[in-house]
């Protein structure tokens, strides 16, 4: 009777314990599996611009997986924002964050009818995102550099910068607003106690003129970033050669967008736009960031 006993109890504890080849419920899928899946299905113009932007790995970088809520500075046509809003998933957020009103006056496309569309994008921000995305896709919201929404701070998981901030240290340095300083502060501010900022952006050589490298090139210097970041609170963390590329040595003559994709220096079919084309895309730099865990809620 006892040999029969315990060979029952030996059958019913097989039969309880999980099979270890039944397949992983969907919520499990790895996140780097996810997140390639995310990135096959954009489109082949999107695909086209991996080998230099390497999404999948500079997300990873960043640690930036499903369910966040991440900021995304300047996010322009879109280009991060459809595969941000893909990967974050349902239960994740995106938060799109814009130029203010005040930088974007000192281009010299700002048209009355341009600055109506800046002053309407809080409303057509999410409309556009919405035809960027079509299955369990994260919200989308946003705000403006410089008025950030007191609900929002201590909210997000990450602020993303992809090159992002030239232009506010430009302006700054001709000493239009403090554009720059704001858009840290504000980051700081927006960000949860350990939350990551995360930086890619057109890396000056380290020996070029300060007032070139001052953002009217496209091109910051990598202790310049650092610099700002820190005297905004943040902590330095890491860096990555992920989005280097040594073929872009450029000169104080040179701006950044005489490169991909713009090659707006050269002609179409010469033989100086075949030589800026063979260069690639910018040598950037690929910063991380974080918010100290223990700084209070703002």
């Amino acid at each position: 009777m006892l040999k029969l006993l315990v060979l029952l109890a030996l059958l019913l504890l097989t039969a309880c314990r999980p099979s270890e080849e039944a397949p992983a419920p969907a919520s499990a899928e790895p996140h780097t599996t996810r997140l390639a899946r995310v990135l096959a299905a954009q489109s082949p113009e999107m695909r086209a611009r991996y080998d230099a932007r390497n999404p999948q790995q500079t997300l990873e970088f960043f640690g930036i997986t499903p369910g966040m809520t991440v900021v995304e500075a300047l996010p322009s046509g879109g280009w991060y924002s459809r595969i941000l809003m893909a990967y974050l998933g349902a239960d994740g957020a995106l938060i799109g964050a814009n130029y203010p009103a005040e930088l974007f006056r000192q281009f010299d496309f700002a048209t009355e009818e341009f600055m109506a569309s800046v002053a309407g994008w809080l409303e057509t921000f999410p409309q556009q995102a919405a035809d960027w995305c079509s299955e369990d896709c994260a919200s989308v919201s946003g705000f403006f550099f410089g008025d950030l929404p007191a609900e929002l701070h201590g909210t997000a998981d990450a602020v993303l910068f992809i090159r992002a901030l030239h232009n506010m240290a430009r302006f700054q340095t001709q000493g239009v607003d403090d554009f720059l300083d704001q858009a840290f502060a504000d980051s700081y501010a927006v960000l949860k106690p350990g939350g990551v900022l995360g930086i890619v952006q057109h890396e000056a050589p380290a020996d070029a003129v300060d007032a070139w490298a001052a953002g009217d090139a496209g091109y910051l210097k990598r202790d310049f970033v650092i610099a700002q970041a820190e005297a905004a609170g943040f902590e330095f963390e890491a860096s990555s050669e992920i989005n280097a590329n040594p073929a872009d040595q450029p000169t104080s003559a040179d701006i950044v967008w005489r490169l991909a994709p713009s090659l707006a220096t050269t002609e179409e079919g010469t033989p100086e736009r075949e030589a800026m084309a063979a260069i690639g895309e910018s040598n950037r730099m690929t910063l991380k960031f974080r918010k100290p865990a223990f700084a209070a809620d703002e």
